[in-house]
């Protein structure tokens, strides 16, 4: 089989598995926009029926002269008068004098501002229907709508962003912006436990004891024991820290969360606590579970050494994952685990009992749990009868779980590529 150079930076979860293990994400029916997108769907409703409401029925507007003009033709249905303009009806549809088109059905024409004593008696005179329209009921409508209505949608605004600001939660208006952003696995989707991770017998030894807390925490209650809050992984890329930290959630049966340090971290100061005030609100309402934290050396690194100090988005996000792991109580079966290759970079609060408590080193496997690994591996890879995985375990000294699988996998792309049914050496 065709050995590669390592590669140190592959994924945690590659260490082992069956198979590509990518279950799909709980549904979490969330829709933080909607009520306010609704209130403000219908306000701009009501604004625009009410202004289609003062807008005149006729948009044709002529000369005064011509409107006389078509009176004296004996050409005028109907109109409606109101205190400036006059909105009416042809008997039959005329031509524009100059431009030779013809208007439209209806039309309105301003009147003029001396009064025309004999308008009345002419429309009498020609038999044309006569209606009035108040045009103080339309001049309030213009001023409720043009005036108070921008007004009203402001302070809607304004009122969804004092609740967001209120809101430790981020349930308000902008409340998807500062929702956690961790990924959920429930229980029954968790397929991975113990027993698809080699070459780790250590790090299991030492988590057997968390996975018996999930599923019997009285046992270590009534002895008034406490289980450590949380468990941080070390090692270095591609050793399957994020695989052993889903085996402890599958082998206990509880849900998984899933997050990247990283993801904390926006450019609002502020965004990350609150994602992190919500992801432990989260947690303890799905109680128990595992909470798992990847790459937490890019949020908790040793603070006071930014320019941004006590005010800097990342200490501020620190801070209150420390706040939240303190303010668990003992009942409460929520396990931090969490994963980093810099253990050296991390701030000691975060080190302290009481908060990361157990300190699981995830080393590189050795020859036997190299042979485990290669034998999860090639479970679907069609083998000559010439390939040693006792040899080529043997001969991949310092290689990680990851890197033993992208072996795995190179040797089966080097076969298709020569049209072999099987790989071979």
């Amino acid at each position: 089989m065709t050995e590669t150079a390592p590669q140190s930076e592959q994924p945690d979860e590659s260490q082992v598995s069956t198979e590509s293990y990518d279950p799909p994400l709980s549904p979490r029916p969330r829709s933080p926009f909607s009520f306010t997108i609704a209130v403000l769907a219908a306000v701009a409703l009501v604004g625009y029926a009410g202004y289609l409401y003062v807008q005149p029925e006729y948009h044709i507007q002529v000369d005064y002269s011509f409107f006389l003009e078509q009176l004296e033709a004996d050409n005028i249905e109907s109109v409606t008068m109101a205190s400036t303009e006059m909105a009416g009806k042809w008997k039959t549809i005329p031509k524009h004098p100059e431009e030779g088109h013809q208007y439209s059905e209806q039309f309105t024409t301003v009147i003029p501002i001396f009064e025309d004593r004999y308008l009345l008696n002419q429309l009498a005179e020609k038999k044309v229907k006569v209606n009035t329209r108040s045009g103080k009921s339309g001049m309030f409508i213009e001023s409720l709508l043009f005036i108070i209505l921008p007004g009203v949608i402001l302070m809607t605004v304004f009122f969804f962003m004092l609740r967001r600001s209120n809101d430790p939660f981020g349930s308000g208006m902008f409340g998807g912006f500062v929702r956690s952003q961790a990924k959920e696995f429930e229980a029954n989707e968790v397929k991975v436990t113990f027993d698809d991770v080699a070459g780790l017998e250590h790090a299991k030894r030492e988590l057997t004891e968390v996975v018996d807390f999930l599923k019997d925490p009285t046992k270590f209650l009534k002895l008034g024991a406490q289980i450590p809050k949380g468990v941080l992984l070390m090692g270095s890329p591609g050793t399957g820290k994020t695989l052993m930290a889903r085996a402890v959630a599958g082998e206990a049966g509880v849900p998984f969360y899933s997050i990247n340090g990283s993801e904390f971290i926006q450019m609002f100061v502020g965004v990350g606590a609150s994602r992190v005030r919500d992801m432990f609100r989260e947690a303890k309402e799905h109680a128990p579970c595992i909470l798992f934290i990847d790459e937490i050396d890019a949020v908790g690194r040793v603070r006071g050494a930014g320019l941004g100090g006590g005010h800097d988005e990342r200490e501020q996000t620190l801070n209150q994952i420390l706040s939240e792991m303190d303010g668990f109580q003992p009942t409460e079966s929520v396990i931090v685990v969490a994963a980093t290759n810099r253990p050296d970079v991390l701030d000691p609060a975060l080190l302290r009992p009481g908060r990361f408590d157990r300190h699981v080193s995830v080393d590189k496997p050795t020859k036997e749990g190299r042979v485990g690994i290669l034998k999860v591996h090639t479970r679907k890879v069609p083998l000559a009868k010439d390939v040693d995985l006792e040899e080529i375990a043997a001969g991949s000294i310092g290689f990680s779980g990851a890197e033993l699988k992208n072996l795995v996998n190179e040797a089966a792309l080097l076969a298709a590529r020569h049209d072999k049914h099987k790989v071979d050496r």
